[in-house]
């Protein structure tokens, strides 16, 4: 019993490697074959994958140069919130904004938009009601030293006159006195006169030089409390109040909105603004390179980043001649309004909008993709490939948008053109304009 289940067990083993053997010899040429096969179904497709990743067509039909740009919304007119534009005259050229209301408030008439910092004004007021009691003061002082300087100047008016009528008494009783006597009353009864008549003379300049003083200390005064009272008005003008009905808006200017917590200047004292929100306008910047192509009337199509199925018509109205530099950019940029075209109460301001300014436009044209376009020495150049091969056409190029070249001349609609640099280039033959007789038609504006 055990030989037989050893002799069965080497009679399978063998049997077993007898097949394995015979099925390795009848498949390999049938493996070898599929190899062979797979391996020219890969170099096929592979081709068919190059062909078709570097050879394009031309393609025929409207072409547009579009330059787009990234804008603000704002309102064309507004009203603009002013804090106080006389703080200047009392040596206060920055105010801080404790308060205000959240932008985007519906405001009305009268009604508060922000409250600013008294602290420097209440000292001014303070240092004005000091020199207004020194003022009045001083008023007080001079009026008493001239009601006592003239009171003193008619006293000594009524001495003179009482001593001219006694001299005029002695002058008349010295009539039946000897004739040098008379002579000697009649000099005093003379000199008292003079005397009186001085002292009245000066009495009147005395009145006029005192009414001159107490004018001047008056004026004085006057000029005080008018600065004090001017000051008790400014102080009103610290709480902001609205001009007009409105939706408020933030003032903008270069270091950010103008908010609690910010500063306004005495020559710059806009607080906020309240927009007219029938007119709008996007506000964009152009790089140095596209601005030379924008013009004032060109076509925008607007769109709203909020409402990204909202497309808005608009028009150029205005492009800045001097170029700036904006935070965080290295190159210059140049601003341009585009006026929206329609009214939507649906817009608010500083809404994000992406512009699509229309700078050419063609009803039909021949174009190819730019990564087909090459120059040397300004030659425009491409590489093409028709029944005769592959050959280097020098073409005639029109409008450039961000992807395409309008063809003008140089290539027809069935030729077909490298995407890029062919692998060898050496030996292939260069076919300028004057040589080919195979243009494109011009293209229709």
């Amino acid at each position: 019993m055990r030989y037989f289940e050893v002799h069965t067990a080497t009679y399978i083993g063998t049997d077993k490697h007898n097949l394995m053997n015979l099925a390795i010899r009848t498949s390999r040429p049938l493996l070898l074959g599929l190899l062979v096969i797979s391996s020219l179904i890969l170099a096929c497709q592979s081709d068919s994958d190059e062909d078709a990743q570097i050879l394009v067509s031309p393609q025929k039909g409207p072409f547009s140069v579009v330059v787009t740009t990234t804008g603000e919304l704002q309102a064309k007119k507004s009203v603009r919130i002013y804090g106080p534009r006389s703080a200047g005259r009392f040596n206060i050229y920055q105010i801080k904004i404790n308060s205000m209301e959240p932008e985007g408030t519906r405001l009305s008439k009268g009604d508060k938009v922000a409250e600013l910092d008294r602290s420097e004004l209440m000292g001014k007021i303070s240092e004005q009601e000091n020199a207004l009691q020194k003022a009045q003061s001083q008023y007080t002082q001079v009026v008493l030293d001239t009601a006592l300087d003239l009171s003193d100047n008619r006293d000594k008016i009524a001495n003179l006159r009482f001593e001219m009528e006694q001299k005029l008494t002695e002058k008349e009783q010295s009539i039946y006195e000897a004739p040098s006597i008379q002579r000697q009353v009649q000099l005093q009864y003379d000199q008292a006169k003079r005397a009186l008549d001085q002292a009245l003379s000066n009495y009147q300049k005395r009145i006029a030089q005192s009414v001159a003083k107490v004018k001047e200390v008056e004026a004085d005064l006057n000029q005080t409390k008018q600065r004090y009272r001017e000051l008790q008005e400014l102080m009103q003008e610290f709480t902001i109040l609205a001009p007009e009905d409105g939706m408020l808006t933030y003032y903008r200017e270069w270091r950010g909105k103008r908010k609690a917590g910010s500063t306004i200047s005495s020559w710059n004292p806009v607080v906020a603004t309240l927009p007219d929100l029938s007119e709008m306008i996007s506000v964009t910047f152009v790089n140095e390179i596209d601005i030379q192509k924008i013009q004032e009337g060109m076509e925008v199509e607007i769109g709203l980043d909020a409402m990204a199925d909202k497309q808005l018509k608009g028009t150029v109205t205005s492009v800045a001649n001097i170029g700036e530099q904006r935070p965080g950019t290295d190159s210059k940029v140049f601003e341009v309004s585009i006026e929206v075209l329609q009214s939507d109460t649906t817009l608010r301001p500083s809404m994000t909008t992406s512009n699509e300014i229309l700078v050419a436009d063609r009803n039909e044209a021949m174009y190819i993709p730019l990564e087909c376009l090459f120059a040397q020495d300004s030659i425009s150049f491409v590489y093409a490939k028709d029944n005769s091969g592959l050959q280097k056409r020098e073409v005639s190029v029109g409008l450039l948008n961000e992807n395409d070249a309008e063809i003008l001349a140089g290539l027809k609609m069935e030729d077909q053109v490298y995407l890029s640099l062919p692998a060898d280039t050496s030996g292939i033959p260069f076919i300028s304009l004057g040589q080919s007789d195979t243009h494109a038609p011009q293209a229709q504006l």
